[in-house]
């Protein structure tokens, strides 16, 4: 009886690591779950739509729950590399509210790298540099029962700026920004992308 339950211990022990990192290997890998993009209105909520405030009061999304949720509803739309969404912005110049992101990739540490840009429907298009942790947690679902949220936390937002155009791109832990247009006032050329 005792070499059965060493043998399930075992089993358990292999088979966790690979049950746990499933949804993070393609999180991190194509920035989707189950085939599916992150919703780019996660940027929105991240702090992109809120210009005057330095720091997102919003920090960590469940992308599990976020994906197909009425909350990002809207229509993901993938245009070339960036992942697009649009929202009616009644009185705003073009009438629409637009978000979008590119998933550059992630780092050595498995932090995940994404530029975002976001417009209220003016002439404006504001981009910011983000590094994420992607985590598995715990929770319940409304019936009660457990549930396993996969959530995607901003640890840092770097601003870009309007119109920005340049590149960003990962060596090791180490993340460049190569501006060619527009420069973004302030923003460095290359980050430490790190958890606290």
């Amino acid at each position: 009886m005792r070499r059965l339950w060493l043998i399930a211990v075992a089993l358990l022990a292999l088979a966790a690591p690979a049950l746990a990192g499933g949804p993070l290997d393609e999180l991190r890998r194509t920035f989707a779950l189950g085939g599916k993009p992150v919703p780019s209105d996660v940027f929105r909520d991240f702090g992109a739509a809120d210009l005057a405030d330095s720091l997102p009061s919003v920090v960590t999304v469940d992308v599990q729950a976020a994906i197909d949720s009425n909350r990002y509803g809207y229509p993901i739309v993938r245009n070339g590399v960036w992942v697009e969404q649009s929202r009616p912005a009644e009185g705003s110049l073009n009438g629409a509210e637009e978000t979008g992101y590119r998933f550059i990739g992630a780092t050595k540490n498995g932090l995940l790298i994404v530029v975002a840009y976001y417009s209220g429907g003016g002439t404006g298009v504001f981009y910011s540099l983000h590094v994420l942790d992607a985590s598995l947690a715990a929770g319940f679902d409304g019936d009660g029962k457990p549930y396993r949220r996969v959530d995607l936390t901003v640890l840092r937002s770097v601003a870009l700026g309007d119109r920005w155009q340049g590149d960003v791109t990962i060596a090791g832990d180490t993340v460049r920004i190569a501006t060619v247009k527009t420069p973004a006032e302030g923003a460095p050329k290359a980050i430490e992308a790190k958890r606290p």
